[in-house]
């Protein structure tokens, strides 16, 4: 699903115009880049976890060259799904099989 879709998605929905509900994803998308900048999580019941993750400089190689490069440390984002989403993503026989 691409943003348009989503967009639309949201706007039939919650019966908005297509400008309201785009403003309303951005204004949702500022607000976790926000808390996410700041050291916070932000946590959906049901749905999942948007939390930062800073992962430590390290070592790495040129593919092209073999030669030993320097790898800054650097901050992302990390989405950890909630409970209900997990359970409606995982149905298949193959998630229940690994479960056991």
């Amino acid at each position: 699903m691409k943003k348009s879709e989503l967009v639309a998605k949201m706007a039939e929905g919650a019966g908005l115009t297509k400008a309201q509900a785009e403003k309303a994803l951005a204004s949702f998308i500022a607000g976790v880049t926000g808390a996410l900048t700041a050291g916070d999580k932000v946590t959906l019941v049901g749905f999942g976890t948007f939390s930062a993750i800073t992962r430590k400089a390290r070592t790495g190689r040129n593919p092209q060259t073999g030669k030993a490069i320097k790898i800054a440390a650097k901050t992302s984002g990390k989405f950890s799904p909630g409970k209900s989403l997990k359970d409606l993503v995982c149905k298949k026989a193959a998630c229940k099989a690994k479960k056991k």
